[in-house]
């Protein structure tokens, strides 16, 4: 079953475009975004969720067009960012006070058990939490109000390697839960370890879309020497097709 659905997504802009991008994403899968920074990853994201108004294109999410139904899907969905948007200087149970109010599906039981499983202290402001721990936060949010869809920008970025591998992890426990996941990273070394496929862009464009062993298997030999070396650099990468 197809969760999210991108068709010719357009948005243009002085000095650059998102030229028709167009991929799905299987319900319980786990997909990762690749590209450079600047390739059209976070634009692509934000269209899907109409935060950047794109020119043309259409979204279906959950089966149901985005435009229309926006509402009903965003009660659905858990869309978190690599630097945050909360007041820093409240606490995390003050943030959820104010966050439960905009969702009808909100359990302080999942909350209260997300917290303990991601070993978040309610009691503290938010600007003394680590950067892995914020990602953790954004997600325990996105739980509470039993978001099917997380829709995930950068959220390993600038965490230190300990602290990646222990998101994917939760990334993955979320999947045998059945949560479905889109994230975007330029680490390619993340995708090995938790990714069912990857949808690559570059430059506005949607080079490859596939199933993660299909997608290398796709590359000659020196692209994929390429993607290994990012890998072990845990760098930002760029391969031609």
């Amino acid at each position: 079953m197809k969760i999210l659905e991108v068709s010719n997504l357009v948005k243009n802009y002085p000095n650059f475009t998102l030229d028709n991008v167009t991929f799905t994403l299987e319900k319980g899968c786990i997909m990762g975004f690749i590209g450079r920074n600047g390739a059209g990853k976070t634009t692509t994201l934000k269209s899907i969720l109409n935060l950047v108004h794109p020119d043309s294109g259409d979204i279906k999410i959950f089966n149901l067009p985005f435009a229309g139904n926006e509402n009903a899907i965003r009660e659905r969905i858990g869309y978190a960012t690599g630097s945050n948007i909360f007041y820093p200087r409240n606490t995390l149970d003050e943030i959820a006070e104010t966050t439960k109010t905009f969702y009808s599906k909100w359990s302080d039981e999942d909350y209260t058990r997300y917290m303990k499983l991601f070993d978040l202290d309610g009691k503290k402001k938010l600007k003394d939490l680590s950067e892995g721990m914020k990602v953790k936060y954004s997600l325990t949010l996105a739980l509470s109000h039993k978001a099917e869809l997380l829709i995930l920008d950068e959220p390993t970025s600038g965490l230190d390697p300990i602290s990646r591998d222990e998101i994917l992890s939760i990334f993955k426990y979320l999947k045998a839960n059945g949560t479905t996941i889109l994230f975007s990273t330029h680490i390619t070394a993340d995708l090995e370890k938790c990714a069912d496929s990857i949808t690559y862009i570059k430059k506005g464009k949607i080079i490859k879309s596939l199933p993660i062993a299909e997608f290398i298997n796709s590359f000659d030999a020196s692209s994929l020497e390429e993607i290994m070396l990012s890998q072990e650099r845990n760098t930002s990468f760029d391969i031609e097709a």
